[in-house]
């Protein structure tokens, strides 16, 4: 007989909670706060977003200078005083590769704790390549097949595949937009001769898993996340983020290579007139489109989707997904006893091959 169902299943989730996801990134710190329930999709209702312009505060040795240090410090304070404010009841706080990755990472976390009150959690890329493909997967569902995820943040480039609920293949490359352009494109605007170093260094590193992508076989779809292929696709014509993220925004690879010698030709301030380009990443914006030129090309993909979901949705529906877990339990009975299923098995006639 079937065990009982908690009510609680099939009434809904009454209890709704204010969660906020806290980004320390590259470019700025942003705090995503949205109201969610086990069950339901995540809903947006504040964002805030402070600078912290780490791409331009990268020493030499590989640490954030002082005043980078100070940017990060104060735009956490901001963003946590304004959780506060909305009443957020469960807050995450991450850091990705560019305070990770850092030479005094360690000193700048033990500063937000002393500081700004809060411990961020640094990621590996791995987990950033896991739960942005655990946000695309849900915001595509299941009939989206097999999938391919690429992201491009400042530090790294993600990328992940697979069918499930888990992806098959999660990795992480060193070629974030910001890393590339300290590394490579020092001039502004640069020259033909480091453009055509850092294109070879991305093929290069692009070598290291494409054999091992191609063997996993085709994706059925292939999907982008990330402020570079957004803004990448709006130059190519895709709808502004204020209409919403149900339009459908597409990127094909030769608007890509159209775009790559236009961004090349002007320093930074003329680029940030593009559409859709930020003052803030203009500068890396360039980097950013060749790498995506780049896998675009070593996989063969002629054109992508762009999700509005990426990793900070990924970190809210996997806290939903085990808050799920934990507090609605489902026992369900098998409706007979084994033992007779395994009788009725003995008996069923196989089907013969014509």
């Amino acid at each position: 007989m079937m065990g009982p169902i908690d009510p609680g299943f099939l009434a809904g989730h009454s209890n709704i909670v204010r969660i906020g996801v806290l980004d320390v990134g590259s470019n700025s710190a942003q705090l995503q706060v949205v109201e969610a329930s086990p069950g339901a999709p995540p809903l947006p209702t504040h964002a805030v977003k402070q600078a912290t312009l780490l791409g331009e505060a990268i020493e030499p040795d590989g640490s954030i200078s002082a005043e980078g240090a100070d940017r990060v410090i104060a735009a956490v304070r901001e963003a946590v005083a304004a959780a506060r404010t909305l009443q957020v009841d469960r807050l995450f706080a991450f850091a990705t590769s560019a305070v990770r990755d850092a030479s005094n990472g360690s000193e700048i976390a033990q500063r937000l704790r002393d500081e700004a009150g809060i411990q961020p959690r640094f990621l590996t890329g791995e987990d950033e390549a896991r739960l942005t493909y655990l946000a695309v997967r849900r915001w595509y569902g299941w009939s989206a097949g097999r999938l391919l995820v690429l992201d491009i943040g400042g530090g790294s480039m993600e990328i992940a595949l697979g069918r499930d609920a888990q992806p098959d293949l999660a990795v992480s490359l060193p070629l974030g937009a910001g890393r590339l352009t300290r590394a490579f494109l020092p001039d502004d605007p640069p020259s033909k001769r480091q453009l055509r170093e850092l294109r070879q260094h991305t093929r290069s590193t692009l070598r290291e898993v494409s054999d091992r992508l191609r063997w996993e076989g085709d994706p059925k779809r292939v999907i982008a996340s990330s402020k570079t292929f957004k803004q990448l696709a709006r130059l190519a014509g895709a709808p502004p983020q204020r209409t919403g993220p149900f339009e459908r925004r597409h990127l094909r690879r030769s608007d890509v290579a159209s775009w790559i010698p236009r961004l090349a030709a002007v320093p930074t301030a003329e680029r940030a007139r593009f559409r859709g380009i930020s003052e803030a990443r203009a500068r890396q914006i360039l980097a950013g489109a060749i790498v995506a030129h780049a896998v675009m090309t070593t996989l063969d993909i002629r054109s992508l989707d762009v999700s509005p979901w990426a990793l900070r949705e990924g970190i809210i529906l996997h806290h939903l997904e085990t808050v799920m877990h934990q507090e609605q339990p489902l026992s369900l009975d098998s409706l007979q006893p084994v033992e007779v299923l395994e009788t009725a098995m003995t008996n069923v006639t196989p089907i013969k091959s014509p």
